[in-house]
């Protein structure tokens, strides 16, 4: 029989009698029917992460110890997490034993972090009258945090929600995406079984429209963190007035090859980028600057490597390239590829679609304006665009709407540093494409691309209150 899941409400499993299918992204098998929450189930989810945040007050070393030990389990558990998201979200099972294993360091990285929280002497003695004062900031929890992940990365993006939320001493709201709730419930039961003590994470199912927007209805939340679409994310921020947010919009990451580039090392990193979990990463690469002169020499290399990945079932371990995550993302990148084809671009490979898996395709002689070069496709496609000089290059990047992460290819120093001063974005990475990201670093964009940023580190400072603290002697 189909397992049935139930909400995470004070550290018990509550089913409910609405519910949804939980199906396999690439044959749509049943894999689990999951409860949806409803206004009164969402105001009991607050109540209880109120309720924990108030009355238990864990200590730095037990958040820790928390944090390390959920790691562990996660990591003992590699195999049977990264099944769960393989056929849930489509992705690569390989891919998906590295989600996994990020899930466990970004854990830890947490982990570490809840010991390091700090502030800071301010020398206030130095004003004039304050000689015989001292002064100093601590930080300290927000409250709680409500964490909206979305289906690409359903273990790790929301590690770096929940992790850094814990790790700073706030409880949790966690409201993942319906299409893959699975793998987040893994993970929750990862934390119980680590100590963490009932209502610091509470999870509940369902619809932005409905779950969503009663979260954001809820005046007792300290902070929204949130990935998934610019439009879910001005709404978001509008709604929640003076509360803060942190905010991982979309993008339509580009990389420059410069003339003087290694053309090997950047059509291998590039057919990396472009098609990693089918096009579905927020920072793949899809938009591709080529310099003129070594145009056809970049096509010889990159075009076969293109060619070559393999693509089908994710479960099956030589598979490169799986489905989209259901069939109507397949059909709306076929309908952008077709629509580009038909305004003058030409499809190089690929673009083929059965089901809700699109073939890898590469199209050249676009334009600017056309959707599968101006805004997010998160499909496996890549549009290569020639330039002249650097100067181009640079503004071909910046006309965008978004600006989360790029990178180019380049033997001279002058030029990286041209591109990092010159390019608006909120992450460069200079001999290496957009899609580099560890865990452990500052993550997230500029214009609409976002607000704040993640790496445990960095939300922790977002999710906490700087308090200044003046004694006078």
């Amino acid at each position: 029989m189909t397992e049935t899941h139930g909400l995470l409400i004070n550290g018990e499993w509550r089913k409910t009698k609405k519910t949804f299918e939980v199906r396999a992204a690439f044959d749509n098998s049943l894999l689990a029917i999951v409860s949806e929450a409803s206004e009164e189930d969402v105001k009991e989810a607050v109540a209880s992460a109120e309720t924990a945040f108030k009355m238990i007050k864990l200590t730095p070393s037990e958040r820790y110890e928390i944090l390390k030990k959920a790691s562990e389990l996660i990591s003992e558990k590699k195999e049977e997490f990264a099944k769960t998201l393989c056929l849930e979200a489509g992705k690569p099972i390989k891919d998906a034993r590295l989600e996994v294993m990020r899930c466990a360091s970004t854990l830890l990285n947490s982990a570490e972090e809840a010991k390091r929280i700090h502030g800071e002497e301010i020398p206030v003695s130095a004003a004039r009258g304050s000689e015989n004062r001292i002064s100093f900031t601590i930080r300290e929890p927000i409250g709680i945090v409500c964490a909206i992940s979305p289906f690409n990365f359903p273990m790790n993006l929301v590690c770096h929600k929940i992790g850094p939320a814990i790790a700073a001493g706030n409880s949790v709201v966690l409201k993942p995406a319906s299409s893959t709730p699975l793998s987040a419930i893994n993970l929750a039961k990862a934390l119980i079984e680590a100590g963490l003590p009932k209502g610091f994470l509470n999870i509940v199912f369902g619809s932005g429209n409905t779950v969503g927007e009663w979260l954001l209805s809820d005046q007792r939340i300290g902070l929204y963190t949130f990935t998934g679409s610019p439009k879910v994310g001005k709404r978001i921020k509008e709604a929640s007035g003076l509360r803060r947010v942190i905010l991982e919009l979309g993008s339509n990451s580009a990389a420059i090859v410069h003339s003087d580039a290694d053309i090997i090392k950047a059509a291998s990193a590039c057919a990396r980028a472009g098609f990693a979990y089918a096009g579905q990463i927020c920072i793949s690469l899809q938009r591709l600057l080529i310099h003129k002169d070594i145009m056809d020499k970049f096509l010889s290399e990159f075009i076969p490597l293109v060619t070559n990945l393999k693509v089908g079932d994710p479960i099956d371990e030589s598979t490169d390239v799986g489905p989209l995550i259901n069939e109507d993302a397949a059909i709306k990148a076929e309908e952008w590829i077709k629509e580009a084809v038909k305004n003058s671009a030409k499809l190089l490979t690929g673009g083929k679609r059965k089901g809700s898996v699109v073939t890898p395709a590469v199209l050249i002689d676009v334009e600017r304006t056309m959707r599968i070069v101006c805004f997010e496709a998160f499909a496996p496609v890549v549009s290569l665009i020639p330039y002249n000089t650097i100067d181009e290059a640079i503004d071909i990047v910046n006309d965008s709407e978004y600006g989360l992460q790029a990178g180019i290819f380049t033997k001279d120093i002058n030029i990286a540093f041209k591109a990092i001063k010159g390019i608006k974005v909120g992450g460069i990475m200079i001999n290496d494409t957009s899609l580099y990201r560890a865990d452990m670093m500052p993550y997230g964009g500029v214009k609409n691309s976002g607000i704040g940023r993640e790496g445990p580190r960095y939300a922790i400072e977002e999710m906490t209150d700087l308090k200044t603290v003046v004694i006078n002697l």
